[in-house]
């Protein structure tokens, strides 16, 4: 006969063995985050993205320095030519002369008022703030991934373990009820009910393993390292309030800092740029040209032709006044006007789901610590309740069907518990991210919850 003790002891000892048939850990949260940075292709695009970015403010500088170009040409020229003018002068031009003629000229251009130009640098340099907004978004969605990925992992290998301990304890269950039917002291109703319990506890065991499975081929798409052997957290994890206990003060760090906001402020800064670019292309430039220029010949071609040799240094100003272009800048005036109400509209909308998903991720932290406290309250009180319940049917109070019941609640308090406790983690991760201050220090904090 199997006291209450000795039940609890050997559903215990199945649960250390599936424990230890686990490979030993060898990685953690911020190794899996490391192993991402390496091989995630939306990082690695991120950082060309930000690089590229970065060369958007260096454009936007050169479009008000000196602008310097030289030009060379040579030609080959064959000068046929007639004329009636008298003696001295048409001595000057041969009926027929050829050669080459060289020329090189190196132009220097100062912009001195140019608004178009002026407002495509300040356009160039927000463009580049909005890369950085995008990289830094990346790297927090980076985080928030591999957070989710690890998590996952362990919470779909505590739902296999529990499974499998659920599994063992049935079979108990199914082997005892068999075993007394066949002494004539069980019913084959027990038999029956116990077989059926068994058979769903499989079913599940099979689901467990189908989603183990894929959250560890999520995992190692992700890491590019297979999920074995991840730590797990600390036997005596304790769940914290998030700091400060404010929803109010989480959904103004969102407003502030939040990078999904940021980029669509950013969006819109440049869209009404993109408005200001088109409204100042109509008014004049003015620019300083110096340029200096060589020209001269080599062959016989009369001096009207090509002079022998001829240098010229010119330095002014140079002023140009566009008239009309077609309706072509008041159309694109209208089309970035009409983008800037685009760029309104999605900033709001920004806006708003940034409230919604600190509102849920704080929700999850906060109420995710009375809700642990709970739970693991109800794990103590279902292990009592399953060890009365085994004891009553021992004395012949309570039946088999009994403690199956009371098995089925302890598992599945269990696998409740596991559930909470995945669910904080996450809803701390999220809650920093909504806020936009996710970083390695919060993963670190999180990391530090693990066994070693």
């Amino acid at each position: 006969m199997n006291t209450p003790s000795a039940f609890v002891k050997k559903a215990a000892s199945v649960a250390a063995l599936a424990l230890m048939s686990t490979p030993g850990f060898a990685l953690d949260l911020m190794a899996s985050y490391d192993k991402a940075l390496q091989v995630d292709p939306t990082m690695l695009a991120a950082n060309a993205a930000v690089l590229a970015g970065r060369e958007k403010a260096v454009q936007g500088h050169a479009l008000l320095k000196p602008q310097v170009s030289l030009a060379a040409s040579l030609s080959y020229v064959n000068d046929r030519s007639a004329t009636s003018l008298p003696g001295g002068p048409s001595e000057l031009i041969k009926p027929e002369s050829s050669g080459t003629v060289h020329q090189t000229a190196l132009q220097l251009v100062q912009p001195l008022y140019n608004a178009k130009a002026a407002a495509d640098n300040k356009q160039l340099q927000q463009q580049s703030g909005l890369a950085e907004i995008r990289y830094r978004d990346a790297q927090q969605d980076l985080m928030q991934r591999v957070g989710e990925t690890y998590f996952s992992v362990l919470l779909a290998q505590e739902t296999l373990r529990v499974a499998q301990a659920e599994k063992a304890a049935v079979g108990m269950q199914r082997d005892r009820a068999q075993a007394r039917f066949e002494v004539g002291r069980g019913r084959i109703t027990e038999v029956q009910e116990t077989q059926a319990r068994y058979d769903s506890v499989l079913a599940r065991e099979v689901s467990a393993k189908s989603t183990l499975a894929l959250r560890q081929a999520q995992y190692q798409e992700l890491t590019g390292v297979p999920a074995d052997g991840l730590a797990e957290l600390r036997p005596g994890f304790t769940p914290s309030a998030p700091q400060p206990d404010s929803l109010q003060a989480w959904q103004s760090k969102g407003l502030a800092h939040n990078t999904r906001v940021q980029a669509r402020e950013g969006e819109l800064a440049i869209a009404s740029a993109e408005i200001g670019k088109y409204t100042l292309s109509g008014r004049p430039t003015l620019d300083l040209v110096a340029s200096y220029t060589f020209k001269g010949q080599n062959g016989g071609l009369s001096p009207t032709i090509a002079p022998d040799s001829n240098r010229a240094a010119v330095i002014g100003v140079q002023l140009n006044v566009p008239l009309f272009t077609g309706g072509a800048l008041n159309s694109r005036e209208r089309e970035a006007i009409a983008r800037q109400r685009q760029a309104e509209q999605e900033l709001g909308a920004a806006r708003r789901d940034m409230r919604l998903q600190v509102q849920d991720a704080f929700l999850a932290v906060n109420t995710g610590v009375a809700r642990i406290g709970a739970l693991e309250q109800s794990v103590l009180s279902a292990q009592t309740a399953l060890e009365a319940t085994t004891l009553g049917r021992d004395v012949g109070s309570r039946t088999e069907l009994d403690v199956l019941d009371a098995q089925q609640r302890l598992f599945s308090v269990q696998l409740d518990l596991a559930q909470a406790r995945n669910d904080h983690l996450l809803g701390r991760i999220r809650l920093a991210a909504a806020a936009g201050e996710l970083q390695e220090s919060d993963l670190r904090a999180l990391n530090a919850q693990l066994a070693p």
